[in-house]
């Protein structure tokens, strides 16, 4: 069965990071998009950043600078290095990828920002 696993949330405190992992198992067909959300406490789910089939990265303004998406595709995997950390971050986090006629979600990593 195909899905995608998120590992790396924790706590930290303010100004510290994390590095978040998305790693796919199973048989997941050709995806052209893979994305980090986010969905803090009493929020709506929000897309925080992108990574496009040509390497082409997007953020959420609230994240650009501070946060970088990357991939390993010999691991099949997704990243998304965090730095300067701020208690508005703390959210669950989930990887999305999503391909022309399929997407797949993760189960979701807490990360949370405290001093």
């Amino acid at each position: 069965q195909e899905q995608l696993k998120e590992s790396g949330g924790g706590s930290v405190q303010p100004g510290g990071s994390l590095r978040l992992s998305c790693t796919a198992s199973g048989s997941i067909s050709r995806v052209n998009t893979q994305a980090w959300y986010r969905q803090g406490p009493g929020k709506q789910r929000e897309l925080v950043a992108s990574i496009y089939d040509g390497g082409t990265t997007n953020y959420a303004d609230s994240v650009l600078g501070r946060f970088t998406i990357s991939r390993d595709s010999d691991k099949n995997t997704v990243y998304l290095q965090m730095t300067d950390l701020k208690p508005e971050d703390t959210a669950v986090y989930y990887c999305h990828w999503m391909g022309t006629a399929v997407h797949y979600w993760g189960l979701g990593t807490q990360v949370t920002v405290s001093s």
